[in-house]
């Protein structure tokens, strides 16, 4: 083997690592409450890439087919080991699991603030994020203070699971977990695609297919066209998406919910496992920023 050849064997050993693990942290951000796939798509560099197959997929797999077949695989490993991990997690406490979910953001919107600007800022990017956050805080509190909600999981809203996670791939910052953790199903959900429940899994990933094959061309318009506006309103609803997910501390006694926001008793263990959780969290998305995907 020449040396050339040697090489080029390392470049692509090297190419399909960071791939599978991009595609892993995308998978995880996908089931992650308050993070978002899209968004970690942008961050990597696959956002562009994923728009194009979804809107001429011929064309986009003969560009890039071993990036998306190591992204794919990635992907899958991530989702369904995190989803298994977070209901462990959530089966342990979920008041900790949550300030990891938050720590994660909190690393990762350097990278989104970073992305939104690097083709310039002016007023309506800024007004564009605060409409979207706005506009996203005041979905999911309304939906977390409908009187007398009460949902049963079935396969429609497996369908409408499916058709908001569709919306998070082609729609960086849209959330689909922290709106289902806001319905108040998420935890049956998330424990039903661990266990390859099939009648989950199905109808979920049909509603998500059909959504993103269906809107893709029309938001790869909107985002080439407005991409500052665009990538400001999406740190918006990322911020809003954080917020209603919030833990608050109180000094008494407290095990209810306000706009999603859980509220417990405050001890100084609690806030210091709290703040490793999150301290965990943060660090494993902030060094993450730095991969790129390769194609």
């Amino acid at each position: 083997m020449s040396e050339a050849e040697g090489k080029n064997r390392k470049e692509i050993v090297k190419s399909i690592v960071i791939n599978l693990i991009c595609g892993a942290a995308i998978g995880a951000g996908a089931i992650l409450p308050g993070i978002s796939g899209g968004v970690l798509c942008v961050i990597f560099g696959a956002y562009t890439p994923l728009m194009e197959l979804l809107s001429n997929p011929i064309k986009g797999m003969k560009k890039s087919w071993r990036m998306f077949v190591c992204i794919a695989i990635g992907w899958l490993v991530g989702f369904f080991v995190f989803a298994n991990l977070i209901k462990l997690l959530f089966g342990a406490s979920q008041i900790y699991a949550t300030w990891m979910f938050i720590g994660m953001i909190g690393g990762s919107f350097p990278a989104l603030y970073k992305e939104a600007g690097s083709k310039g800022r002016n007023k309506y990017s800024f007004i564009a994020a605060v409409v979207g956050f706005v506009i996203m805080f005041s979905l999911l509190a309304g939906i977390s203070l409908l009187p007398g909600i009460n949902i049963t999981p079935g396969i429609p809203w497996y369908i409408f699971a499916g058709v908001m996670w569709g919306l998070s791939i082609i729609i960086p910052g849209m959330t689909s977990a922290s709106l289902m953790m806001s319905l108040g199903f998420y935890e049956e959900f998330n424990a039903g695609l661990a266990s390859f429940n099939l009648q989950v899994i199905i109808p979920w990933v049909v509603g998500m297919v059909v959504t993103a094959l269906l809107l893709a061309k029309s938001i790869n318009k909107l985002f080439k066209n407005y991409y500052s506006i665009c990538f400001h309103a999406v740190m918006g609803i990322v911020l809003a998406s954080t917020l209603v997910i919030f833990p608050i501390f109180i000094t008494g006694q407290g095990n209810y919910s306000l706009v999603g926001m859980e509220l417990i008793q405050y001890t100084f263990k609690s806030g210091l496992i709290s703040f490793a959780f999150a301290a965990s969290g943060f660090l494993a998305a902030f060094f993450s920023n730095n991969l790129r995907v390769i194609e």
